[in-house]
Formats: structure tokens, C-alpha cells, sequence
């Protein structure tokens, strides 16, 4: 038998290649999620500000007053959105810890040596 004259190697390196080319769509389909999630969130942050800071319309210049308050609920936004997310990482863990135990105590996980 003459390598590569069966039909096998040949599939291998067709089916590798489909696996790639799914994998590359599934990466970008991710980053692609990722890009629509922070503009939604970019978006959300932007009116929120703006609805809460920007009041007088008869100039076209930015207020002083405007301007620190649009600074000071930008910082406040991105604070409470990293306690929220250090807090649910905080809660993800123990709720992991808290499986863990209950499975090593029902005997579906060996307990660390």
C-alpha cells in the first residue's frame, strides 16, 4: 500500500481543517459578542451621564458644572461595575467551594490528599 493512496490520510487532514476553520468562526463569533456587549454598555453608560448631567441646551458649549458631573458619574459607573463583578466573582467561588464540599461529602469527589 503507497501512502496516500488510501482515503484516510486525506480525510484526516480535510477533517483537521474543517475543525480549524470552526474553531477560527467560533473565536470570531465570540469576539464579535464580546465588541456588541461593551458597545452596549458604552451605550448605556453614554446616556446615562448624559441624560443625568447635560441640561442646558441653548449653548453649544460644554458647562464647567456638566463636564465634572459627566467626569465624576463615568467614575462612579465603572467603580460600581468592578464591585459588582469583584463581588460576583466573590460569590462564583464560594458557591464552587460550597459544590465541591457537597459532592467530596456525598463521595463523587475524591477530598484532597
Amino acid at each position: 500500500m503507497v501512502w496516500g493512496s488510501s482515503s484516510k490520510p486525506a480525510e484526516s487532514v480535510t477533517d483537521g481543517a474543517a475543525a480549524d476553520s470552526v474553531l477560527a468562526q467560533m473565536q470570531q463569533s465570540e469576539q464579535v459578542k464580546q465588541l456588541k456587549d461593551f458597545l452596549m454598555s458604552y451605550n448605556k453608560l453614554s446616556e446615562l451621564c448624559f441624560d443625568s448631567c447635560v441640561h442646558d441646551f441653548t449653548t453649544r458649549r460644554v458647562l464647567d458644572a456638566e463636564d465634572t458631573c459627566s467626569s465624576n458619574c463615568v467614575e462612579k459607573y465603572l467603580k460600581l461595575n468592578q464591585r459588582v463583578s469583584q463581588r460576583f466573582q466573590e460569590y462564583q467561588t464560594l458557591q464552587n467551594e460550597q459544590a465541591l464540599a457537597l459532592a467530596q461529602t456525598a463521595g463523587l469527589y475524591p477530598p484532597p490528599k
